[in-house]
């Protein structure tokens, strides 16, 4: 049911209700922003208190920022442990998701995949749709790791990473790259590299190809997320903002 259909009937919620149960503020307030035509139901500007939208189906945004109206849908960032599998259930009985996904009473499933000798961000959620658009590399969601790698890096290499290298599936190049640390003494590198890609194990395959493997590899960034101060083996729910900026990307995908 579009919002226009809605206001001029019975049917649905009321938007300022709406925005109110999902958390955006309060409904006096929800009314103040739909007046000063701060808010935009199926993309278009309302400004009527008397606009009825349906949560299941309507998309609204405060100040160009998508709102879940869906309040059973949940969103969790994990910072995956190594030796951790990227599955609800590892058929080889090895340590998967769902010990982490056991103390949700939502049936949760993880957005994309992270090789078990790789920590950091994974995104859990029952959001079919939004975990979709964020996995798909079609909607150049990026994803920054920070790697530690043998060997001492040289400029010229990173320089190599942005501009592209071969690997037998195909050419890649990294969005971003650039040198954290070289230590000559331990003979090892740290390097943060940026890409939309998702290839399997792609982060390690180019530094392979450029001569220098992974020892250890930490995914610290998912689109607008960012794992900060979360520890390994901690999960969190996303705040409002965070989630407000992936449903933006999602819808505009």
């Amino acid at each position: 049911m579009s919002a226009e259909n809605g206001a001029q009937g019975s049917q649905g919620e009321r938007l300022q209700k709406v925005m109110a149960a999902a958390g955006v503020a309060s409904r006096r307030v929800s009314e103040e922003l739909i007046v000063a035509g701060r808010v935009t139901v199926n993309g278009k500007v309302v400004q009527e208190l008397g606009t009825r939208v349906d949560p299941a189906v309507d998309k609204v945004a405060v100040d160009g920022t998508a709102v879940q109206l869906d309040t059973s849908r949940r969103y969790v960032m994990l910072n995956k442990p190594v030796g951790v599998v990227s599955s609800m259930r590892d058929e080889q009985g090895r340590p998967d998701l769902s010990r982490f996904t056991a103390q949700y009473p939502e049936r949760l499933f993880n957005v994309g995949r992270l090789d078990a000798e790789t920590s950091g961000l994974l995104i859990l959620t029952n959001d079919g749709e939004l975990a979709h658009v964020l996995a798909h590399p079609s909607f150049g969601v990026t994803k920054t790791y920070i790697a530690r790698v043998r060997g001492v890096m040289t400029p010229q290499t990173i320089g190599r990473l942005t501009k592209g290298v071969e690997l037998e599936d195909g050419p890649i190049a990294a969005d971003k790259a650039r040198l954290l640390q070289s230590n000559q003494r331990d003979g090892e590198s740290l390097v943060e590299i940026t890409l939309h890609s998702g290839r399997n194990r792609i982060v390690r395959r180019m530094l392979a190809e450029v001569g220098h493997p992974v020892v250890e590899l930490v995914r610290r960034q998912f689109g607008p997320l960012h794992l900060g101060t979360l520890k390994v083996g901690q999960l969190r729910d996303l705040t409002k903002d965070e989630l407000g900026k992936l449903l933006t990307i999602s819808r505009e995908g």
